[in-house]
């Protein structure tokens, strides 16, 4: 399987600029996955205009996404904020988009509201996590700040999960905390890690890039320069899974005696 970061600036509000950049990352690179950052399809600081730039999933930006997915066949995640065609709520959430014309989203768990962070005056919570069944493997999808929760991370695990896919728009002065996280998230799951970070400035926000794919070994796949934009591929083998978890057998070890009194883990892994 190929995977292909898209580590390139959105334009703050554009998003017909953003859709085009998502357009020639993915035509230019022939691949299974292209993944991109968090709020790619505004820029991450559009603050107050969130509730004119959020689309639902039938949305004109999605469409064309879809269209893009299927006519090079090709897998894409990407941030957009998510307007709820019910309630009119929006959502901090990562997309997938798949070949056959599907979307489907996972809304952020975890609004980071401390520091330079004001994602709750702008976004509602996501309550809800799913394993999507694809073409290349299984996929559960996080954003950012999700990372630092590791419960989510063996949720998918345990739901048998290939890989997570996160979304991020970390700041520099993040960049130590997520370098040291990701590949222990991948450890001790045992599964690969796909991370797309947001790089160039918004406003008062650096970002520091640095996207990376992390084996369920830890070990480092590629990983895009810092601090400037960056697309890059690599190809991975769902076969080093099992490898893996014979290995260090973190699945099959896992104490559902204890986690069975928790809501969220009581099931078996795949």
């Amino acid at each position: 399987m190929r995977i292909v970061l898209g580590q390139v600036q959105p334009e703050l509000g554009n998003k017909e600029h953003n859709v085009e950049k998502i357009e020639r990352v993915v035509a230019e690179n022939e691949c299974d996955l292209a993944v991109f950052g968090e709020l790619f399809l505004t820029g991450y600081m559009c603050r107050g205009d969130f509730p004119r730039l959020a689309e639902d999933l039938s949305g004109p930006s999605v469409s064309k996404i879809k269209s893009i997915s299927e006519e090079h066949g090709s897998h894409i995640i990407l941030g957009m904020p998510e307007m709820d065609e019910k309630t009119r709520g929006i959502y901090n959430s990562s997309v997938l988009f798949t070949p056959d014309g599907d979307a489907r989203s996972y809304r952020k768990l975890h609004l980071a509201n401390f520091g330079p962070f004001e994602e709750s005056l702008h976004f509602g919570r996501g309550s809800g996590l799913e394993v999507f069944e694809t073409d290349i493997g299984r996929i559960g999808l996080i954003i950012c700040f999700d990372i630092f929760f590791p419960e989510l991370s063996k949720f998918y695990a345990l739901s048998g999960a290939d890989m997570i896919v996160a979304c991020s728009a970390s700041p520099s002065t993040s960049k130590f905390f997520f370098q040291t996280i990701i590949p222990a998230r991948a450890i001790e799951n045992a599964l690969f890690f796909v991370y797309s970070n947001l790089v160039g400035t918004e406003k008062n926000m650096i970002f520091f890039g640095g996207s990376t794919v992390v084996g369920p070994r830890g070990d480092e796949k590629v990983k895009a320069e810092e601090y400037g934009e960056d697309v890059v591929r690599c190809d991975i083998d769902l076969k080093e899974l099992e490898k893996a978890r014979q290995h260090r057998p973190v699945v099959r070890d896992t104490r559902f005696d204890v986690l069975g009194r928790i809501p969220e883990f009581q099931g078996k892994p795949r």
